[in-house]
């Protein structure tokens, strides 16, 4: 699963990057009031990744110490999918900025959650087989 999960890391970061990119060539400005600042498309990368890596670590865990370990990922990464997209509606950003950020939370999760997923049924699979 670690090959697995490096691809999947490094393919979500280069989607929501390039799904970012796309968005500032259209006009999206990703400014957010209260801080004045616009989010840097590099901004996008670094973040999906170290979320990425911390699915990647729940997925380890679930792996270790769950009996269920792919039904117990599955659910807690659609939970904390939908959790993260709570700020960009609460930001206060533009109509375009808002419907970019959920675009870009939803992006790295179509990549991560089912490739991590997989791995953990494949993962558990093998156990049955050598038991």
């Amino acid at each position: 699963m670690r090959g697995a999960a490096l691809v999947a890391v490094l393919a979500a970061t280069a989607a929501t990057t390039v799904a970012a990119a796309l968005a500032r060539a259209a006009g999206v400005d990703f400014e957010i009031p209260d801080g004045g600042a616009a989010i840097p498309v590099a901004g996008f990368a670094v973040v999906t990744g170290f979320f990425s890596t911390v699915g990647v670590a729940l997925a380890a865990a679930f792996a270790r110490w769950s009996a269920r370990p792919a039904d117990r990922f599955l659910r807690t990464a659609l939970s904390l999918t939908a959790v993260s997209l709570v700020p960009p509606v609460a930001s206060g950003a533009n109509t375009a900025t808002v419907a970019a950020l959920l675009g870009l939370h939803l992006v790295p999760a179509a990549v991560m959650i089912p490739a991590l997923t997989h791995g953990l049924r494949t993962r558990a699979a093998r156990r049955r087989v050598l038991a």
